[in-house]
């Protein structure tokens, strides 16, 4: 079983997006068009979201699987080096790419991703609520869905024409795909012991309204080499409710990193 995937129209370097827990392709709808001006996007769907499969091997959802997924698509597309850009649990997932493979990555961009760089105690408490949360998930199904606060549902200050379509591919989600990301995925997606080993040039677009993730911001900026960051006036999704500066800020990366 592969991921889905779908190449849009750009011109450049091909650019791997990465979306977050419980979104899917969706939330780039306000950024394509945009990056297409200096590179060729590439979005997959996570297992079990937005209609994508759900494997019923507990390995699949392994942060290693992932990653070798990425390569094979890199692979499959013929080209060298590309660009990773991750969202939240997406962001965990297209660093590790970085640090194992850091030989393919021209340069890698993420946004606040608590999963990507939680301490040992984070960690721990999401292992110890995983089992309860999936099972909740499993016996309620799309209902138990929308009952978690970062459900597409609840972000309703987002612009009506892109929250129905992240509520749209809501409805597809895969309560066993969902559950097994739960159980599989986020309890050990952190790299928080690997960052400082990047190699590649990298760039943080943090929104700064989002308080919970300020500790990692400062924690990051100390210790990853190679990390420039770009604070925009938004929360978790900026790049849904500030796209046009979120655009400005991967725009300007790519176009100085592709020719370097």
């Amino acid at each position: 079983m592969e991921l889905q995937w779908q190449v849009h129209p750009g011109s450049g370097p091909h650019l791997l997006l990465v979306h977050g827990f419980l979104t899917g392709p969706a939330q780039w709808q306000p950024n394509l068009e945009a990056l297409a001006s200096v590179c060729t996007p590439v979005t997959v769907k996570l297992w079990g979201h937005a209609g994508a499969p759900s494997p019923e091997r507990p390995e699949a959802y392994g942060a290693e699987h992932y990653v070798e997924q990425f390569e094979g698509l890199r692979s499959h597309l013929g080209v060298a080096t590309w660009f990773l850009l991750g969202y939240s649990l997406g962001a965990s997932l297209t660093l590790r790419y970085a640090l194992d493979h850091p030989d393919r990555v021209t340069g890698h961009l993420f946004t606040n991703s608590t999963s990507a760089l939680a301490d040992a105690a984070q960690m721990l408490a999401w292992q110890q609520s995983a089992a309860e949360s999936a099972a909740r998930i499993m016996e309620g199904g799309l209902q138990a869905m929308e009952r978690i606060p970062v459900h597409p549902r609840h972000a309703r200050k987002l612009p009506s024409e892109i929250y129905q379509s992240l509520t749209a591919e809501a409805r597809l989600h895969d309560p066993a795909g969902i559950a097994n990301t739960l159980l599989h995925t986020s309890p050990a997606a952190s790299v928080r012991s690997r960052v400082a080993k990047n190699t590649r040039p990298a760039l943080l677009i943090c929104g700064e309204r989002e308080r919970r993730f300020r500790p990692h911001r400062q924690w990051v900026a100390e210790r990853m080499p190679n990390l420039e960051i770009t604070d925009l006036a938004a929360g978790h999704a900026m790049n849904m409710e500030r796209p046009e500066a979120f655009n400005s800020a991967v725009l300007s990366f790519v176009d100085r990193w592709r020719t370097s």
